[in-house]
Formats: structure tokens, C-alpha cells, sequence
């Protein structure tokens, strides 16, 4: 009986791994245009972004070392546009995930009128970043914008809201959070789905507000939203700049100039193929650090960030 049981324990992994290589092989035909285009679009970019941050900047192969990355952190230029995207970070993420927060939950507590609301909160998210900058433009316009009309209807003067170093990138990020509070707003409103309302019962029995229970109720069941949501903004913080293309060219005096533009400048209007190469390289390790972070943080136990 020893032998038998031996044999069918030796018996068991080898079919598993079997059983295992037959899944892999069903559906490796339909994972095989995905890894494709990740490879071709994705991944074959990245490792081209390393080879050229590492090698010289005249079109030759010979290896530079680091030489390109303290170009790249000698640049006053560059340095700029990372302040600058520090900034634009840390004014648009929390207030367009606050705002995609109260939205969400407006509509879940406005039952009757949730389709209209709907609509009305998510019609930006539909609209391209350049037509969105487009209309941005038309309500920037010194003097003869829409804002400025109506501000010289109450006897008031606008500023320079494009052309002044100190106004633009917060227009910039009126913009950014009138178009991505929508989007997130649906990621909240999924995760509003999956709230007990059984606690939420409980809490409100037991005498809690509505602050109570969403502070003590909603957003701790909303933990995984948050991450994921957070991940998306910091990202989306990092890699859009078709508005500043339409509104600013990094300008006046590189005050909207973020990241994204500087390599686009480096790469396409200097040919620094090697400093652009290395700003690439830098943007994809703070990207990769931000996920990290966000993830392990929201991962821990409820008690464990407290």
C-alpha cells in the first residue's frame, strides 16, 4: 500500500504540470496579439528608451554611461518642468478625486434624478484633451474670452490667465480636474456598489451623521477604489500634455512645461535623443514608484495604517 500511495504522490505533480502546460497552450492563441502589442507599442519602446539614455547623444552607439542622466539633472529647464509637475500633481489629484468622490455620491443618494447627473458629470470625460483645450482657450482668452466677459459685466478685470507665469498652470489644472472628475467618478461609483449597506444601517441606528458614516462606513470600504483611482491620477498627472500643446507650449517663461513636454522638446525640437532618453527613463521610475507605493500602502491591514 506504501509503494501504491508512493506512486500516485509521485504520480500527482506530473499531471498537474500536465494539465497545467494543456491551459497554457488553449489559450496562448488568444493572449498572442496582447503580448504582441505590448511588446511592439510597450515594452520594445522601454528598452529602447535605456539603450539611448546610456549612449551617446550624436546618433552613434558608443556607451556614455551616466553622462546623459547629469546632463539631464543640470538642466535648469528640466528641473522646472519636475517642480512644475510636482505642483500640477499635487493640485489636481486631490481635488478631482475629492470632486469624483462627491459626485459619486450624489448620485447614489439622488435616485430620481441620477440619469441627468449623470450625464452632466461625465459629458467631459467624453470630450478629447485637445477639443477640451480648445474650449479652454476660448474661455482664457484675454479680454475677449467668455470669463472675462462676464468678470467685466461685475466691473472686474481678469488676469492673463495663459500669458501670466503665475495663473497659467493653475489654468492648466482647472481644466485638469473639470475633465478627469467624471472618469473617476465611475471607478467611485462601482466601488459604492460593493458598500454594506447593512453597516451603513448599523451606523446610522447607532446615531452616526453622514460625516460619521462616511468617514467610518464609506471610505474605509472604499480602500481598493482609492488605491486604484490614485494610481490612475498620479499617472495621468505625469503623461498628459496634449492641452499644453493647445493652450501654453510650456510657456510663458516654461511655467506649464511638465515632464511629458520637456522630453517631447528634448527629443523633437532640440534632438537631445540622449537627455530625452534619460527624462524618459526617470518619468517611467517615478511611475513604477508611484504604483509601488500606492499599492503597498492600500494593501495593509485596516489597522496596520493607523
Amino acid at each position: 500500500m506504501s509503494e501504491i500511495a508512493a506512486t500516485i504522490g509521485a504520480g500527482e505533480p506530473v499531471a498537474r504540470v500536465r494539465s497545467r502546460v494543456r491551459d497554457m497552450l488553449t489559450i496562448a492563441p488568444f493572449l498572442a496579439p496582447t503580448f504582441l502589442l505590448l511588446a511592439a507599442f510597450t515594452y520594445w519602446p522601454v528598452a529602447v528608451a535605456f539603450r539611448d539614455a546610456f549612449t551617446s547623444t550624436d546618433g552613434g552607439t558608443s556607451v556614455v554611461g551616466l553622462d546623459n542622466f547629469r546632463a539631464l539633472f543640470g538642466d535648469p529647464a528640466f528641473r522646472k518642468a519636475a517642480w512644475n509637475n510636482l505642483l500640477y500633481a499635487i493640485a489636481t489629484v486631490p481635488l478631482t478625486l475629492a470632486l469624483a468622490l462627491a459626485f459619486a455620491l450624489a448620485l447614489v443618494r439622488s435616485a430620481r434624478i441620477s440619469g441627468l447627473l449623470r450625464t452632466v458629470f461625465f459629458l467631459p470625460t467624453l470630450i478629447p484633451l485637445i477639443a477640451a483645450a480648445s474650449i479652454f482657450l476660448f474661455l482664457f482668452l484675454p479680454q475677449a474670452g467668455l470669463i472675462d466677459h462676464y468678470l467685466a459685466k461685475i466691473g472686474r478685470q481678469g488676469p492673463n490667465w495663459l500669458g501670466d507665469p503665475d495663473i497659467a498652470l493653475w489654468s492648466l489644472c482647472a481644466l485638469t480636474i473639470w475633465k478627469n472628475a467624471g472618469y473617476y467618478m465611475l471607478f467611485f461609483l462601482a466601488g459604492l456598489q460593493g458598500v454594506s449597506r447593512d453597516l451603513i444601517e448599523a451606523a446610522t441606528l447607532d446615531g452616526a451623521g453622514p460625516a460619521a458614516r462616511l468617514r467610518h462606513v464609506t471610505l474605509p470600504a472604499l480602500k481598493e477604489t482609492f488605491a486604484f483611482v490614485l494610481i490612475l491620477a498620479l499617472i495621468g498627472a505625469i503623461t498628459q500634455v496634449d492641452h499644453i500643446f493647445v493652450l501654453t507650449k510650456g510657456g510663458p517663461s516654461d511655467s506649464t512645461n511638465l515632464i511629458l513636454f520637456y522630453i517631447y522638446q528634448e527629443a523633437v525640437e532640440q534632438y537631445e535623443p540622449g537627455r530625452a532618453a534619460a527624462a524618459t527613463v526617470v518619468a517611467l521610475v517615478v511611475l513604477l514608484g508611484i504604483t509601488a507605493t500606492s499599492i503597498r500602502r492600500f494593501d495593509r491591514e485596516p489597522g496596520a495604517a493607523t
